[in-house]
């Protein structure tokens, strides 16, 4: 993908505030996404994944978590300072987010039809009865069956796939420049999975608008991205353009994480990458991380720097950043 980016974290760190102490979440993430790229950020549970999108979007929990450092700018527009009044103008407008679970997000009070139609009245000044047609055609372009009776359900009496088929509306109503899909197929069977995956494609190839896919699965990543984001305790310890990434990772927790899948789809369908793997460890407490990198106590390379010295991530080649001393030699890692 070429051209200016759309949106630019600089030196991301956010902090979290609990009864018990004060940590760093987020630690020092960069990133830029461009025009009708998908940009996949991957790593476990507490990596960082979603309070990195959360804080993007300005719904970092209040009096919990804070940006403490960094800029997020949407163009030439710092999100990370911006008033909550104009913040609340961006999201849902340029800006959208499409959740994991729907039965979170959605009003389970209110019909799903009006649900969609208040964001059209809002950002896009339609009346009320302006706002119901482009709502049917919006179920209709997320493929949403019979979508003039589904306007009068409630989100209680859709499928788990239906109800990620009206998040998806929302997210779309006003055409954003971005959408952050955070886990939206986790929770849903494979058939649906792919359905909504090729969902996403071919609505991002109709409307051309930049994607922020947070995941835990490579396979998902493998189908949809074009550049990934690999995050470890905070910090983004590998970016790569997708295929680079999957064919030869550079980070051995990159390449812990491809040995431990099954399979990834995408490139070569069914291909295996021989006996299944499992990282050996855990995740670091966030407020207690050890004083070099962070992956040395799991990390089968590991020397002595590593144990005492944070490695930067820094630029190894075009399209390629990496934090590590002793990255994975390429064959290796195939």
């Amino acid at each position: 993908m070429t051209g200016e980016a759309i949106l630019s974290v600089e030196g991301l760190t956010v902090g979290i505030d609990t009864a018990e102490r004060s940590f760093l979440a987020v630690r020092d993430v960069s990133f830029d996404v461009r025009p009708g790229e998908t940009y996949a950020i991957v790593g476990e549970s507490g990596s960082g994944k979603s309070l990195t999108a959360l804080s993007i979007m300005g719904l970092l929990p209040e009096n919990a978590a804070r940006v403490v450092a960094g800029s997020v700018r949407l163009k030439d527009e710092d999100l990370a300072t911006a008033t909550e009044q104009r913040l609340e103008e961006i999201r849902g407008n340029r800006i959208s987010m499409v959740f994991q679970e729907p039965m979170t997000s959605l009003n389970p009070s209110m019909r799903v039809g009006r649900q969609v139609a208040e964001a059209l009245e809002l950002h896009r000044g339609m009346n009320h009865a302006e706002a119901m047609h482009e709502v049917v055609a919006l179920f209709e372009k997320v493929r949403i069956a019979d979508p003039e009776r589904r306007l009068s359900e409630y989100p209680h009496r859709l499928s788990g796939g239906m109800r990620q088929r009206v998040m998806i509306a929302l997210a779309l109503a006003c055409r954003p420049e971005l959408i952050i899909a955070d886990e939206p197929t986790t929770a849903l069977d494979v058939t649906t999975q792919a359905q909504i995956l090729k969902l996403f494609r071919d609505l991002q190839a109709e409307i051309g608008m930049a994607t922020i896919l947070i995941t835990h699965d490579l396979a998902v990543v493998a189908e949809t991205a074009e550049r990934v984001a690999v995050m470890y305790a905070g910090r983004i310890v590998e970016e790569a353009p997708s295929e680079a990434l999957f064919a030869a990772p550079r980070h051995p927790y990159s390449l812990g994480l491809l040995q431990s899948m099954p399979r990834i789809v995408g490139h070569k369908p069914g291909e295996r990458r021989g006996r299944l793997t499992e990282i050996a460890g855990a995740v670091p407490p966030l407020w207690k991380l050890p004083v070099g990198c962070a992956y040395a106590p799991r990390c089968p390379f590991a020397t002595e720097r590593c144990h005492s010295e944070r490695p930067p991530l820094a630029a190894t080649e075009p399209g390629r950043r990496l934090a590590c001393f002793h990255p994975v030699a390429a064959e290796a890692a195939a």
